[in-house]
């Protein structure tokens, strides 16, 4: 192959990157998985805890994550009944903030999804079931009304899906009757293709698209059962049941090599499935109530599942071929989220507790510790990693530790 084919070859790939972006930001990392990989981290905190590098107040109600791109962090909050998004530069410097709409005004008030960045366009869905996407200027590009236009109904403590940005679309889950699952142009918010499903609703998950033996599968939760999905043909592929109870499957399932881990509250625990070799059907393997994360998540590091339980109100860790509880723990404040980095899990209580924690099957081996007293409500949105920091959001407030080495 001459230099010239390979030059234009390298500019229409680079173009296609362009037109179909890069996802600079999402919801508990790159994989969805909560892992974030690439960093190097302090492996023990000062005694006084690592550096505070600022906080910035002001962010409304919400429980949302931030999303942390090389330049900009973007935050939902609601105030006085309405969502806001901001923008702040990586000095914590509020840039804009834009209004959306009406957010979740009942139980447990606030904003609820983390923003997905795509290239120069951030996507966000509201509690109240509306899609928006914004542009790095703040301008609303596209709004989709889902429960408008499909026909959806909200769920008991609102929608808390945070979209994922596929290529060119962005997925998001009605759990309406005849559109359990829609995918949306990402330029346009026209509707691509649309999923009937089971007949349930859906179930605050934000879903995750993973490759099996050469196949793509969206992996997601409803109401009433875990679910597979064919993103690229829209075909619905198999489902089984997952019930618990207020139909709360809030985490992402957890995916490697061919097997997957679904996780609840409410004393239902986790189940394992195998994936059909075609992608077509699944197997249960094994299920366990130790280990039952209401929306707190799960992250696999080295064959072990570690985690908090929501009955069980304990810090778990699970092997992952057997489902054998290794260690059950209520150091750190029992339960709460969890995520992983530079070998080294991150645990977050609902109490306040920010744990650094050595993962090691055969105890939970709190390293450091320190307690997160500034912002407002509960301690529910997950951390995020990027860059050596560690970025906190609890209320109306966001806060960023330096923690790099």
């Amino acid at each position: 192959m001459n230099k010239k084919i390979v030059l234009t070859l390298l500019a229409v790939c680079t173009a296609l990157s362009g037109v179909f972006g890069q996802v600079d930001s999402q919801w508990r990392g790159p994989a969805r998985d909560g892992v974030y990989p690439g960093e190097k981290l302090l492996k023990k905190w000062p005694a006084s805890g690592p550096d505070l590098i600022w906080s910035a107040d002001g962010m409304g109600e919400g429980f949302s994550s931030p999303a942390v791109t090389a330049d900009r962090i973007y935050v939902t909050g609601m105030v006085a009944s309405t969502g806001w998004l901001y923008a702040l530069d990586l000095n914590g410097n509020l840039i804009w903030k834009k209004e959306y709409g009406p957010e979740w005004t009942g139980q447990y008030p606030g904003a609820r999804t983390a923003p997905t960045v795509a290239g120069d366009r951030i996507y966000l869905m509201s509690g109240q079931g509306a899609v928006f996407c914004f542009n790095k200027n703040g301008g609303i590009v596209w709004s989709v009304d889902t429960f408008t236009l499909y026909g959806a109904k909200n769920i008991q403590w609102g929608k808390t899906e945070s979209l994922l940005v596929d290529g060119d679309r962005v997925y998001v889950t009605p759990g309406a009757p005849d559109v359990f699952v829609a995918a949306l142009d990402r330029f346009t918010g026209k509707t691509v293709l649309t999923v009937k499903g089971n007949g349930d609703a859906s179930a605050y998950t934000s879903p995750v698209i993973v490759r099996h033996n050469g196949r793509r599968l969206l992996l997601t939760m409803s109401a009433k059962s875990f679910v597979g999905i064919d993103p690229d043909k829209g075909i619905f592929l198999w489902s089984h049941p997952h019930e618990t109870s207020y139909d709360v499957n809030a985490n992402t399932p957890l995916y490697e090599d061919g097997m997957v881990f679904t996780v609840s509250g409410y004393g239902t625990g986790g189940q394992m499935f195998r994936i059909t070799p075609d992608g077509t059907g699944i197997d249960l393997v094994w299920r366990q109530r130790e280990l039952d994360s209401q929306f707190g998540a799960s992250v696999l590091v080295n064959g072990y599942i570690y985690g908090s339980g929501h009955n069980s109100r304990y810090w778990h860790c699970l092997d992952w071929k057997t489902g054998d509880v290794q260690f059950s723990d209520n150091a750190a404040g029992r339960k709460g989220n969890i995520i992983y980095a530079d070998g080294m899990l991150y645990c977050y209580s609902e109490r306040g507790d920010m744990a650094l924690v050595n993962p090691n099957p055969k105890k939970f081996d709190v390293v450091s510790q320190i307690s997160i007293t500034m912002g407002t409500g509960q301690h529910w949105a997950h951390p995020v990693i990027r860059d050596g920091r560690l970025y906190v959001r609890h209320g109306d407030v966001l806060m960023v530790y330096a923690i790099g080495r």
